[in-house]
């Protein structure tokens, strides 16, 4: 709970705030001397172009300023993506979305003002009820301070709908406009009792980044949050009638928002700040100088958890700074190839990722040429092995290992079964080594990434599969519980790979020896 001295400045930050709403939505001299046809025309035009009613209404928003200057640099209009989630929003009223979004992408404006003032303002109204959620209470309630500020404070809205204030404030997390729509702030876990008491049920919830870092280390805890969002929260709908809708970006694969997104009844927007190439999504908010810039300020890390949903933990082995890509060869080019894979020991997709990774030799370099890391059965598993040894069998000789101990009978039922439909067995070697424990093992071979031996394909860089394979081994640490199953493949094929040098580097001179003397 925020103390009186905080609950005050915001209350001033809001008051600034408004002043700025007010002045910066004056009406300009064309609209008001608007006769009322011209003036019905322009708002029939406004509430049927979601991009129009946004830069019309609220500009204050869309300015970027210089940071030194203040002055206007350009107007940030809405990217595609906030443009498709209104329409989307708008034309399904019983709605459960998820919109994964990056920071800075105005998914709290969109989802929380400007969508929810879009719908109300219709000739029908399409929304009578809203909730908004955050992770504390007083989270909550400014996200909708910001909401009430527009409605009591901008002086277009109030000039082409009329007056908006009635009763209730944000500061009480509680308000309502003179038409009766209502609006009720609620922080994560709080008991949302009482709406289920009222004439109308909640049928518009807007929750907003809900999840928090350390809470996110705890299942448990995630756990009971999913159940509160889904019993306490959508519960008090009207039998799921409504608009249901979650934001956020993903800061773990252990949260609120990965556990909703997973639900095959929501809808999943996922936008990434920028695309394979670089460019930034909304090219209006920032260019590519400015993405990369900032991405080389908070670091990979942070970078691809708030930017590009891809949250890495962590590890004490290996370092980001230590992968390292580039463009590969053809595999004519290399000294040897392997393939190794870790392939769990359940089949079920619940369970254990599975790994396959393609290492080959060339000069002193090791490179990942391509790489499986799902969770996946292990019939899936199989086909990508075959479908590899089909695509390069006539190019190249490729030794494909796994551990003896992995090699039980379901396993080798699924690769029989498979070769039997494409009409041969595929030439899997078992792995019969004594080896040493697991994290020893790939702690041993760590120092090759860090001296810039390992190189990893640039073609692949932002494929699912190398993407969790990079957060697995970056994630690993001694007495974690992180998946390690492409790291540990990643050893397999290294020490394959360079046991042949080993032997060739380290051979044994054989020297006669003296025969003993006879004693007797």
């Amino acid at each position: 709970m925020a103390s009186a001295a905080d609950l005050k400045k915001a209350y001033e930050e809001w008051k600034e705030h408004c002043k700025n709403v007010q002045s910066m939505t004056q009406l300009s001299l064309k609209t008001s001397k608007e006769t009322p046809v011209q003036k019905d025309k322009r708002i029939k035009y406004l509430l049927s172009h979601y991009d129009a009613f946004c830069e019309y209404y609220f500009p204050h928003y869309l300015t970027i300023k210089d940071k030194v200057t203040g002055a206007v640099v350009r107007i940030a209009h809405n990217a595609p993506f906030h443009s498709k989630a209104a329409k989307l929003i708008r034309e399904n009223a019983n709605l459960k979305a998820v919109f994964q979004w990056p920071r800075f992408h105005a998914k709290s404006t969109h989802i929380g003002v400007f969508i929810p003032i879009w719908l109300m303002v219709m000739p029908e109204p399409l929304i009578h009820f809203m909730v908004t959620v955050n992770a504390s209470e007083d989270g909550a309630k400014k996200l909708l301070g910001d909401l009430q500020a527009e409605l009591e404070f901008n002086q277009r809205l109030i000039a082409d709908f009329g007056k908006f204030k009635n009763l209730g404030s944000w500061t009480d997390g509680e308000f309502k406009t003179q038409k009766g729509i209502k609006f009720l702030a609620v922080g994560r876990g709080q008991s949302p009792r009482g709406l289920r008491e009222r004439e109308n049920r909640p049928d518009y919830i807007h929750i907003d980044d809900i999840d928090e870092d350390r809470r996110c280390l705890n299942e448990s805890l995630i756990r009971q949050d999913v159940e509160w969002v889904w019993s306490a929260l959508f519960g008090t709908m009207d039998a799921g009638r409504g608009r249901f809708i979650i934001v956020g970006n993903l800061i773990s694969k252990c949260s609120v928002l990965a556990n909703l997104a997973a639900n095959k009844k929501m809808h999943v927007s996922i936008i990434k700040a920028v695309d394979k190439e670089g460019n930034p999504v909304w090219p209006d908010k920032w260019t590519k100088e400015e993405a990369q810039d900032y991405a080389e300020t908070v670091g990979y890390r942070v970078w691809q958890k708030e930017m590009m949903h891809n949250p890495i933990n962590a590890g004490s082995i290996f370092r980001h700074d230590w992968i390292r890509f580039k463009r590969l060869p053809r595999l004519e080019k290399y000294e040897m190839l392997v393939c190794y894979t870790d392939p769990s020991f359940k089949s079920s997709s619940a369970n254990d990722y599975k790994a396959s990774r393609l290492w080959g030799k060339i000069g002193t370099e090791l490179h990942l040429i391509d790489c499986y890391v799902r969770q996946d059965t292990v019939s899936g598993m199989v086909r990508w092995l075959y479908d590899l040894y089909e695509r390069t069998r006539d190019r190249v000789a490729i030794s494909f290992f796994m551990e003896a101990n992995f090699m039980q009978d379901i396993i080798l039922d699924e690769f029989a079964a498979e070769g039997n439909l494409r009409g041969y067995q595929l030439p899997l070697l078992p792995d019969k080594r004594k080896k040493p424990e697991k994290i020893q093992r790939i702690e041993a071979v760590s120092p090759l990434w860090e001296r810039g031996y390992v190189f990893y394909n640039e073609a692949l860089k932002d494929s699912p599969d190398m993407q969790v394979g990079i957060e697995q081994t970056l994630a690993l640490e001694r007495g974690s519980r992180v998946h390690d199953d492409a790291p540990d493949a990643d050893e397999g094929a290294i020490w394959y790979l360079q046991r042949d040098t080993r032997q060739a580097t380290f051979k044994p001179v054989l020297v006669p020896r003296p025969r003993p003397k006879n004693l007797w």
